[in-house]
């Protein structure tokens, strides 16, 4: 269970690597979502265009020097992938990405450009865990998984860290789940910080394995989800992200593919930020009337902005 203290030490890591993403408010997200304050944390500003690259250059960082030197893997469709190839890089170290066959094409040539070794695969049809647990043993890979790692954690609480740091205590903050990671991370800066905040997570209403889970109280697998925003097509919660959110998450609740769409347009038209599928499913929520906002500080994080200008039109241009 990571504490405070190992989200603190992550932001000692990063400090002067990954970019302080600002925080974006407006009067006119707050009138769009009868919130009293809106507080945008800007993570598709960061380094690679998400949260991502905080969590995988933590996690290589504090690898030892002959781990780090055998090289490192992981399994991602696209935003982890991304990140990791460009810690990798910058730890000079080989990287082997596995990427699902129809990842976003800007997602796979930007891990391709930042000097990955791309390994593809059927996301429906192939066990994403299973695969990488091959490819490790085969390779003696190090494998740094997109959620299921100490230090992934961590880095990624940092984005709440700075949000909390910069704009001062909320009443709620809103946090995307795909694996658990970032919510897991977050929820841990929260409650450290400002611990009368109210977490919620918020996923695609296809991919509700963490609705189902904490309702069960135990890891519920779902099929691989069938939804727009691709960095949240995880079928399970993580085995280390799942004991933190029920310890440090209040609720976790679902958006549709139409209303994320509907946030990713109000985000462009009034804050003047592009967010992909899962970068605006956080804010959807607050959006779409599904959190009691009504004259609270309300922190959401804009998860990640990788999306081509081809994918963004056809979403939302109509």
């Amino acid at each position: 269970m990571i504490t405070l203290d190992d989200v603190q030490a992550a932001a000692r890591r990063l400090e002067g690597v990954a970019h302080r993403t600002p925080v974006l408010s407006g009067r006119s997200l707050d009138e769009a979502t009868g919130a009293g304050r809106v507080l945008l944390k800007a993570e598709n500003l960061q380094r690679v265009g998400a949260f991502k690259f905080r969590g995988a250059y933590n996690a290589v960082a504090s690898l030892p020097a002959e781990e780090r030197r055998r090289g490192v893997a992981t399994v991602s469709s696209g935003n982890h992938a991304q990140a990791l190839a460009l810690a990798a890089r910058l730890h000079e170290v080989p990287a082997v990405i596995l990427m699902p066959e129809d990842a976003p094409a800007g997602k796979l040539a930007a891990t391709k450009g930042y000097g990955a070794e791309i390994v593809p695969f059927d996301r429906y049809e192939q066990d994403r865990e299973d695969l990488l647990a091959a490819l490790v043993e085969a390779r003696g890979l190090t494998p740094v998984h997109p959620y299921d790692n100490p230090f992934v954690m961590a880095g990624q609480g940092t984005a709440a860290l700075e949000l909390i740091e910069d704009a001062g205590p909320l009443d709620v903050l809103l946090v995307c789940v795909g694996g658990g990671g970032l919510i897991a991370g977050c929820s841990t800066a929260a409650r450290g910080l400002s611990p009368d905040t109210r977490v919620i997570g918020v996923e695609p209403e296809e991919g509700d394995d963490f609705v189902r889970s904490l309702a069960a109280g135990e890891r519920v697998r779902v099929p691989v989800p069938r939804t727009i925003a691709d960095g949240q097509q995880t079928p399970i919660p993580g085995e280390l992200t799942f004991p933190v959110v029920q310890e440090r998450v209040d609720e976790v609740i679902t958006v549709s593919d139409a209303e994320i769409v509907t946030a990713m347009r109000l985000l462009f038209e009034r804050a003047k930020t592009v967010a992909e599928p899962s970068g605006a499913c956080a804010f959807a929520a607050l959006l779409a009337g599904k959190v009691d906002a009504a004259g609270l500080r309300v922190g959401v994080t804009i998860s990640g902005g990788n999306i081509t200008a081809a994918r963004f039109a056809e979403l939302v241009g109509t």
